[in-house]
């Protein structure tokens, strides 16, 4: 992992505090372009040092229980939301020997993701993490090759491994009276507020650490298979789909910035889509683009979340691997929670 460049005023934990962002002035809003250098391509995942992730498995592989948290890469085999490249498999005979082969086509975000550092950028400013630009990403290196600056490949040396903690929303609010709880649907554009994740921590008596993996049950996968396919035609339809996640305000952001390493959730986009038309910036914008920290999406969370719940437990130990594709937008995660 990169060291903090020298000069910059830093925290107890080694980042600057969220009030001294963006780091360099003239840079975009939030961003903290310059921390690990300009050439940096792990953003947050700077924070899983040796220590801590030897910390977090010392203190959560307990009893060696594993839960994948990949979603079916196949799960949306017709059509898919944002209108992605379904997976495709041949199966390939190779007679006269007793042996197959199998070739698969697929988008990268059509299922469990990662969204890497190439996925979304700066809107108004057209820049990816550390200033990188569309013609970077599209162009050439120095030496002629494609280029594969900001791809997700910078992920596969360490993987995304560590503590890891499920804030299961979705359980919480069934539990509340009506009344207590903000209005929220997953097939909506509404906001599941910052005071209501700290609230379920709270009831779950979960205390983040720094570096922290985060993982958020909306409730979409759960609330999924009970649409009809009708219902879920139609909303495919609308464009730009619309969907629950997490607010976008910059408390949630100070929130993620003061402990967290990536985040991730259920639900197709981790942030409610899409963002009013008078918002300054996406979710996607600052976590991506200014931080590089990496954005789970379609995570599956449903077995994670019951067997929380059976442990009274919502720390785990987490190991993901994205695939190892030079220049790569994004990835099924691989990934594992172990207890």
């Amino acid at each position: 992992m990169a060291p903090p460049v020298p000069g910059i005023k830093l925290n107890e934990n080694g980042i600057p505090d969220f009030e001294d962002l963006p780091i360099r002035k003239g840079d975009p809003h939030l961003s903290a372009w310059g921390l690990y250098g300009d050439k940096d391509e792990l953003g947050t995942l700077n924070r899983l040092t040796d220590e801590r992730v030897a910390a977090a498995a010392k203190s959560e592989i307990r009893t060696g229980h594993r839960i994948s948290l990949n979603w079916p890469i196949d799960a949306q085999p017709e059509e898919s939301f944002f209108a992605r490249q379904v997976f495709h498999q041949q199966l390939i005979r190779k007679d006269p020997r007793v042996i197959n082969d199998d070739v698969w086509t697929f988008n990268s975000q059509v299922s469990t993701q990662w969204d890497g550092l190439r996925h979304f950028a700066y809107q108004r400013e057209g820049l990816f993490y550390n200033g990188v630009t569309q013609d970077d990403i599209h162009g050439c290196g120095p030496d002629g090759k494609k280029s594969t600056v900001n791809g997700i490949h910078a992920w596969t040396d360490q993987g995304i491994v560590g503590r890891g903690i499920l804030i299961d929303h979705h359980s919480w609010r069934q539990r509340q009276p009506p009344s207590s709880v903000t209005p929220y649907d997953s097939f909506s554009s509404l906001s599941i507020p910052l005071t209501e994740l700290l609230a379920c921590l709270a009831s779950q008596d979960t205390v983040p650490r720094f570096g922290d993996i985060l993982f958020i049950r909306s409730g979409f996968l759960a609330t999924l298979p009970s649409k009809p396919s009708s219902f879920i035609s139609s909303h495919r339809s609308v464009v730009p789909h619309h969907f629950g996640g997490v607010e976008r305000s910059e408390n949630i952001l100070r929130w993620i910035w003061s402990n967290f390493s990536a985040v991730a959730g259920d639900q197709p986009s981790f942030e409610s889509w899409p963002a009013p038309p008078d918002a300054p910036y996406a979710l996607h914008e600052v976590l991506l683009a200014g931080w590089g920290c990496p954005v789970g999406e379609l995570f599956d969370l449903e077995a994670l979340a019951a067997h929380c719940e059976s442990q009274k437990r919502w720390s785990f130990f987490v190991s993901s691997e994205p695939c190892n594709v030079p220049g790569g937008v994004a990835s099924p995660p691989n990934v594992l929670a172990i207890f």
